[in-house]
């Protein structure tokens, strides 16, 4: 997924990029923590562009989305992994088993907290446990901190590093920015000396089937509600490039149950429809190209149990 509106001139207060081997630095960012910690949002934010989809229904990640982001002459890779919590059903034992693997192949860890919470939530003091009989290396950034009175985010620091010793502590808002390029900066000093591993106008590893899937699904998520959107997934079937330059997209939405694909189509399919129109618009944006997008409600009534779901977003089956 490429910026196309992204350019590499230079002014006077941003540095040239070295491409040459001896001068560059890339390296990986692992974001870990509960559920609706921000991760997803942070990681927009230092890409300063949207890769991984948000929205303020817990657990959207369902696999390791990676977002690249250019500091000067350093490349950082974020790896935004699903949020950790105690695993219910054979898809929730894979995604916490996918975030912890993302934990273990970051150069850097960072364990994001929602500090605007009144408590450390148990999720989050599982983490800490693991990590505190790990030995791994972590920081912590405490995030929302524009939803915390401030004498909490002293406490929270001091109690979270009570159990576990982190490296660094950082405040920050991915929500308004606030705090962000300071921890950039930071990560960019940390990153191993090494060519850049992607071309620095990509944003994402993220092929474009998956962006689409991934695009409706949280179209999906923003507009149905409790537990519904957890019972479906999203797949693209078919990508076509027009000889105009256009994309035909064709998706399937795959349901648990029967009676769900009334609930998505709405009446006279003017939910689908509303779903649709808001995918393909920020498709259009993120592509700068028009596209013409399908979608399709399907009946699959063991998808959670199918492998080859599994295989598609990267995840372990047996987990």
């Amino acid at each position: 997924m490429t910026d196309h509106n992204e350019t590499n001139e230079t002014n006077e207060t941003t540095p040239a990029i070295d491409f040459t081997n001896s001068k560059t630095k890339a390296g990986f960012v692992a974001l870990i923590g509960a559920p609706n910690a921000g991760k997803s949002t942070l990681m927009n934010s230092m890409v300063g562009h949207k890769v991984s989809i948000v929205t303020p229904k817990v657990q959207t990640t369902r696999s390791r989305i990676r977002g690249i982001a250019m500091h000067q002459n350093v490349q950082i890779i974020f790896v935004d992994t699903p949020g950790i919590f105690t695993p219910k059903r054979r898809l929730d034992r894979a995604m916490v088993q996918a975030a912890w693997q993302g934990a273990e192949d970051g150069d850097v860890l960072l364990l994001l907290h929602d500090c605007a919470r009144r408590l450390i939530d148990e999720d989050t003091s599982n983490i800490l446990t693991k990590l505190a009989a790990s030995g791994r290396r972590a920081s912590l950034v405490l995030n929302k901190i524009d939803l915390a009175p401030q004498e909490r985010l002293l406490e929270r620091a001091d109690e979270m590093s009570k159990i576990y010793e982190f490296e660094r502590i950082f405040m920050v808002s991915a929500e308004t920015g606030n705090g962000v390029a300071d921890l950039k900066s930071w990560l960019a000093g940390k990153m191993p000396k090494s060519p850049f591993l992607f071309d620095p106008d990509d944003l994402s590893d993220m092929p474009l089937r998956l962006l689409a899937a991934e695009t409706l699904r949280e179209k999906l998520f923003l507009n149905l509600h409790q537990e519904l959107p957890y019972q479906l997934t999203v797949e693209t079937e078919d990508w076509q490039d027009r000889d105009d330059g256009s994309a035909e997209v064709h998706l399937s939405i795959y349901v648990a149950r029967e009676g769900h694909r009334g609930i998505i189509l709405g009446k006279g399919g003017q939910t689908m429809r509303r779903i649709g129109t808001a995918a393909r618009k920020e498709l259009e944006e993120a592509l700068d190209r028009r596209v013409h997008l399908f979608a399709h409600v399907k009946y699959r009534k063991d998808w959670m149990d199918d492998s080859a779901r599994y295989n598609l977003w990267d995840l372990d089956y047996n987990a």
